[in-house]
């Protein structure tokens, strides 16, 4: 794999930011990642009337990512409406895990980050097998 394009996984995840549905919250975002393959993914948050049926951003790219053909997520980034890097919740920081393991990397304010800062002992597919 050659060297991630950061300013590139950026560009596009501020461009998906556009396409989110957020008439309730008012918070669009929006998120891109590198699949092991060299494809890039995308995802935007999704809002429901019904509060808790919303999706977050990272449920599209998983969606995303499978529906295209699956692979490993190798790089992340994800944005508010300014494209400031946001932190993924808790819940999808699990989902990142499944497709990207400790590897991952997701971008932060101070740089690149390890899922296995961000998700420390992740539990996963391994956990699973006996």
């Amino acid at each position: 794999m050659s060297e991630i394009n950061w300013d590139l996984l950026h560009a596009e995840a501020k461009a998906i930011m556009k396409k989110a549905y957020a008439p309730y919250s008012k918070f669009p975002v929006g998120v891109a990642a590198l699949v092991s393959d060299g494809r890039i993914v995308t995802g935007c948050n999704v809002e429901n009337a019904s509060y808790g049926l919303g999706l977050c951003a990272e449920c599209g790219l998983v969606s995303n990512l499978t529906a295209t053909g699956g692979g490993r997520l190798i790089a992340a980034v994800c944005v508010d409406s300014q494209g400031n890097f946001l932190s993924p919740c808790g819940r999808c920081r699990q989902l990142l895990f499944e497709h990207g393991g400790n590897e991952l990397l997701f971008m932060t304010p101070d740089g690149p980050t390890p899922m296995s800062t961000m998700l420390p002992w992740a539990f996963g597919p391994d956990n699973l097998t006996s």
